[in-house]
């Protein structure tokens, strides 16, 4: 692997949502991969972005990192604009993809199957108000048993209609009634070791 883009999806809201976990998580991110020499590129969405220069990025680099608080059960709602054009510029250009996949002859298969960004990766690193305990439990009442990762499947599955390989996420849990840094930056250590690991392990 040679090259990261690091996307901080992170909108603020004065006194509510300053930013400095994510950007602290951020900032671990961009140190691990320069001490295994890989290049990073980072986008800042709420300090602005040119279109053609974030097509651009996902074109050079071999991994995705999304860095984001989870507003609402969904990303900071500035994300879905970015998502939108960089997407729809990336499609309509066909440098990101060729088509959504489907052909005249045979219009209802394989839609999400024209992506041209195979071989790269992607994952997502949140910071959440849930607690963990509310995922992956049945008797939970929010999800019912569901993931962390189920919840952003509207976010990952646009990267896997472009034909990234989707990684599982990184979460910090609860981080606003029972904060715990520490334990998330220790735990994004071992994840980033981990995931580097295993994308080196495909070449």
């Amino acid at each position: 692997m040679k090259e990261v883009l690091i996307i901080n999806a992170h909108q603020k809201y004065d006194g509510i949502s300053e930013g400095r976990l994510n950007k602290t998580l951020v900032q671990q991110a961009k140190s691990f991969f320069r001490e295994h020499d890989i290049r990073v590129s980072e986008t800042i969405i709420d300090q602005g972005y040119d279109v053609d220069e974030e097509v651009e990025k996902h074109l050079l680099t071999d991994l995705v990192v999304l860095q984001t608080p989870i507003n609402w059960a969904n990303l900071p709602w500035s994300y879905k604009k970015y998502a939108d054009e960089v997407f729809n510029k990336g499609l309509f250009t066909g440098s990101m993809a060729t088509n959504d996949g489907r052909t005249p002859g045979d219009p209802t298969k394989h839609y999400g199957s024209g992506g041209l960004m195979t071989g790269k990766g992607m994952f997502i690193s949140a910071t959440w108000n849930a607690p963990q305990e509310s995922f992956d439990d049945n008797r939970q009442l929010w999800m019912g048993g569901g993931s962390a990762d189920d919840v952003l499947l509207n976010v990952t599955l646009n990267y896997k209609f472009f034909g990234y390989d989707i990684l599982p996420g990184y979460h910090c849990f609860d981080v606003l009634k029972n904060p715990k840094p520490e334990h998330y930056f220790e735990g994004y250590q071992s994840y980033l070791n981990h995931t580097l690991q295993q994308l080196n392990a495909k070449k």
